[in-house]
């Protein structure tokens, strides 16, 4: 399971012109399942993405996680993460997990993650439009 976390001031995700998540300080997370991935998998995400310390202290010093600052968590799925890149041209995706799959996996994430903070999403599978500030700039690969 690939997570691509963006420390955020705001982000927001649409689709078909309808804002379907939107969230203030905290993290958006684009989602990549891939095919050896399942719940255990994702909880240990879930686990990084919110303790991952990637938000400053009083210091200026990324000390503080998204739990630590009380943030908001805009989970957005993104098969393409899962994506080879290494040879030629195009990328493959033989390593990404089926859609079934990959769907179950996100809401299985998202509905984790709705226990611990606040989480918005997109919609699995659709079209979306993503706008974000990246604060910082601060990404972040993280792969379990």
């Amino acid at each position: 399971m690939i997570g691509l976390i963006q420390r955020v001031t705001h982000a927001r995700v649409e689709v078909d012109d309808t804002v379907t998540g939107k969230i203030d300080q905290g993290i958006l997370l684009l989602l990549g399942v891939q095919k050896e991935d399942d719940e255990q998998k994702a909880d240990k995400l879930l686990h990084k993405v919110l303790n991952y310390r990637i938000f400053s202290d009083e210091n200026g010093r990324m000390n503080n996680s998204l739990l630590d600052i009380q943030g908001e968590l805009l989970v957005v799925s993104q098969f393409t993460l899962a994506a080879d890149t290494q040879k030629g041209l195009r990328p493959g995706f033989s390593s990404a997990g089926s859609p079934e799959q990959a769907e179950r996996l996100y809401d299985y994430f998202v509905a984790q993650s709705q226990q611990q903070v606040i989480t918005q999403t997109g919609r699995f599978g659709a079209d979306m439009k993503v706008s974000l500030c990246n604060d910082g700039p601060v990404t972040f690969r993280l792969e379990v």
